[in-house]
């Protein structure tokens, strides 16, 4: 397995924003979360997207963002956009998505990583601290974490 910016495997874009698109996207357009990926593919800036592979398959993505909830632009960076193909899940692939994500924040010298969620008890198995609820647009309750680097 191996994961690499989304701009060293640019094959994989389509199906990034896929995901995306079906996963997040409620009554988004696709063309929304591709201007994303496409704006998430710069070496060295965020926002970044990083994909998951084995050998030619897709297995996951995860960004590290700017700005994932716009209710709080207060919070930066995010961990963003976790996803792991349902045929891959229960491997222990979100780990290493979120610790990938974790190891470059610390090395472009964040001190602490955020992220949102509508689910509660997943995040906290992996050291995430909850800080309290916020709302995604346009008005749905979230739940807020904070990971120390």
């Amino acid at each position: 397995m191996n994961i690499v910016p989304l701009y060293d495997a640019p094959q994989f874009a389509g199906q990034v924003t896929d995901w995306l698109w079906r996963e997040f996207g409620d009554s988004l357009p696709r063309d929304f979360f591709a201007s994303i990926i496409e704006h998430s593919q710069r070496p060295g800036q965020l926002p970044l997207t990083f994909v998951l592979t084995e050998g030619e398959r897709l297995l996951g993505t995860v960004g590290l963002w700017r700005c994932d909830l716009i209710s709080r632009q207060d919070l930066f960076p995010w961990l963003a956009a976790l996803y792991v193909d349902e045929s891959a899940r229960g491997r222990g692939l979100a780990r290493l998505l979120q610790q990938h994500v974790i190891d470059t924040a610390r090395s472009m010298g964040f001190h602490e990583l955020h992220l949102y969620s509508a689910c509660r008890d997943f995040y906290e198995r992996f050291g995430w601290r909850y800080i309290g609820d916020g709302l995604d647009y346009p008005n749905t309750p979230v739940h807020l974490y904070r990971y120390a680097l």
